[in-house]
């Protein structure tokens, strides 16, 4: 279903070329894997709603100028929509057979989204400390994904754990660098199709792989977010947009 990169080998430097060249596992060609894949989502604990797909390079929702295509839900009630459900979810695979799926952050997951070249660093790093890394995506935007246990929902809203990186559907725009998708908002599930020839959103690590704590990867990722907004002059001071 997916590879993983390096593994505990030792082969470090076969990971950094797999890394640099932006290879990906190979995944099950035609709608019966599409949806194998769907399913091993869901059976990780990743709710799934059905989301609109590429037609062309416009989106399917024909909403003109649509701001995300190809990237948003089908339906407003997303929320209370995603579903672990395998059957419900062999009907909207098989009854809308082009739908992209998202999966909703912050019941059992979050998402730590960073762009391509700083995860593709930060994911050679955490493998080889040997930290626990579960489910990676990338996507062919260049923003890479990593799937980490949510931080919850405290019964005490004040004790809500505030975060300048929190990133919903609205504000994405304004994290440039890492982005935390927790509670109210979505990240594309692989298998999905983004506008524009071979564009997708793919698996590195598969949902097999167990959900590790989010703080556990956040000083990496932060740290390779800090240095390649360093590389690239239009995105310094990116990496982690603090206000003061």
């Amino acid at each position: 279903m997916s590879a993983e990169y390096g593994g505990r080998t030792g082969l470090q430097g076969k990971l950094t070329q797999w890394l640099r060249a932006g290879r990906r596992p190979k995944e099950t060609a035609g709608d019966g894997g599409r949806e194998a894949l769907l399913l091993a989502a869901a059976g990780a604990g990743l709710p799934l709603a059905p989301a609109a797909h590429p037609a062309g390079y416009r989106c399917s929702c024909e909403r003109v100028g649509c701001p995300t295509p190809a990237r948003h839900p089908v339906s407003f009630a997303w929320q209370t929509q995603s579903t672990t459900d395998r059957a419900q979810i062999e009907r909207w695979a098989r009854h809308q057979p082009q739908a992209n799926f998202i999966t909703a952050t912050g019941m059992v997951h979050d998402v730590l989204d960073v762009p391509l070249d700083a995860g593709r660093s930060a994911l050679e790093r955490l493998l080889a400390a040997d930290v626990e890394v579960g489910p990676v995506a990338e996507s062919d935007d260049g923003r890479m994904l990593f799937f980490t246990l949510t931080r919850g929902t405290p019964e005490d809203e004040d004790e809500w754990w505030p975060c300048e990186l929190d990133c919903h559907p609205e504000t994405m725009d304004e994290h440039p660098g890492l982005r935390w998708h927790c509670r109210g908002s979505y990240v594309l599930v692989p298998p999905a199709r983004l506008p524009g020839e071979h564009q997708t959103v793919h698996w590195v690590r598969g949902p097999e792989h167990p959900l590790p704590d989010p703080l556990s990867l956040l000083e990496t990722l932060t740290e390779a977010c800090a240095r390649y907004a360093g590389e690239e002059a239009d995105q310094a001071g990116a990496a982690w947009p603090l206000r003061h």
